[in-house]
């Protein structure tokens, strides 16, 4: 078995993932799709998802714990028996193409509009710090976020109960791989850790240790119900996306500790996301990937910009174990074999990354 992992940075050779062989080293990022009808997962998105299941491992776009967490229009949930009957037909899909497959759980938090919340929903977040920027709605367009309530203490706990119940019924009932918590691009989780958007003076606020409290309760709780191999994370350190502060005295002591206290747990993997580039974020001040690496041990997951074998290469000479690849994948679901034969990648429609039919979805 040695022999078959033994060139660390062929793309296309397996790697253990936890307990999970995946195929080879490419993960198709999550990605927004927006085909969720009334939030519930359906066969569209089914078909699409195993199109792609020639990566080694795709982890679904954000997909809610709660109906609190719904910010976007038509994006999934995984909190009603009838959305987790919808993923349990979607990870069957991948699984029976011989694909891997976490869903993320992406609560917004202060990432949304009101018309987007469902019956019983309500928006909350660390702090009642409204976020600028506009959201989009099906019924009246864009239009401002939502300023949110500030979190008592027994909203937190029940947020991360909601957190592990998703997590249970995705392990338990749909039989997907595992799940990956979204600490990253400002919603729920990285407002707790972001400064702008956390001004609590309580146990969940102040210094880093304090503002990581709540990311680290939840991925105790969750590793405890599900198994830390089924577990992994997302963060996106010096990120500037849905209105936090990209850099800040203590960014590089917080995401060390939080990789050194996630390697206590035994979580899966941690997952850095990179805007710099095309994205137009900032560049990064440290190596904090290299930082988080040598903090966590385990495997790290990062990307930006790849779209060839030589990108995905470099990714995983560059501290990482596996390389994300996220937009070339809406419109190659064969990205794999491309990339493997050299081949030309056809550009996606944007004007249709958001849309609720298969244009620009399945038909590419």
């Amino acid at each position: 078995m040695e022999s078959i992992f033994k060139n660390d940075t062929d793309i296309f050779e397996p790697f253990k993932l936890g307990d999970i062989e995946l195929k080879n080293k490419i993960v198709m990022a999550p990605m927004t799709r927006s085909r969720a009808i009334d939030n519930v997962p359906n066969d569209l998105m089914a078909k699409y998802y195993g199109q792609r299941a020639s990566a080694g491992l795709i982890v679904s776009e954000g997909t809610s714990p709660s109906v609190n967490g719904i910010g976007y229009p038509r994006i999934p949930g995984a909190y009603s028996p009838e959305q987790i009957d919808g993923w349990k037909e979607i990870a069957k899909t991948i699984h029976e193409k011989g694909g891997k497959f976490f869903v993320q759980l992406m609560h917004c938090g202060r990432i949304c509009a009101a018309e987007n919340v469902p019956s019983g929903g309500e928006v909350l977040a660390p702090s009642a710090v409204l976020a600028d920027g506009l959201m989009f709605t099906d019924e009246k367009g864009e239009v401002p976020h939502v300023t949110p309530r500030a979190m008592a203490i027994s909203d937190i706990e029940h947020a991360q109960q909601e957190y592990v119940d998703s997590a249970m019924m995705l392990i338990e009932r749909a039989g997907v791989d595992g799940v990956e918590l979204h600490s990253a691009n400002g919603y729920l989780m990285d407002q707790f850790l972001n400064p702008k958007s956390n001004l609590r003076s309580d146990i969940y606020g102040g210094d880093f240790k304090n503002r990581a409290r709540f990311v680290i309760e939840t991925a105790k709780k969750v590793a405890s119900a599900i198994g830390g191999n089924k577990l992994g994370i997302r963060f996106s350190p010096y990120g500037a996306m849905n209105d936090v502060e990209h850099n800040y005295d203590d960014l590089v002591e917080l995401y060390s500790y939080l990789a050194s206290e996630l390697r206590t747990i035994g979580l899966a993997y941690i997952h850095i996301v990179d805007h710099t580039g095309t994205m137009g974020a900032p560049d990064f001040k440290t190596d904090i990937k290299k930082t988080i690496k040598l903090n966590f041990e385990g495997p790290v997951i990062s990307g930006g910009d790849v779209d060839s074998k030589e990108d995905a290469e470099q990714v995983l000479k560059n501290s990482c174990d596996l390389a994300y690849i996220g937009r070339p994948y809406i419109s190659n679901p064969d990205l794999v074999e491309k990339l493997k034969d050299g081949k030309a990648l056809t550009d996606p429609n944007p004007d249709l990354f958001y849309t609720p039919g298969p244009e620009g979805y399945t038909d590419y």
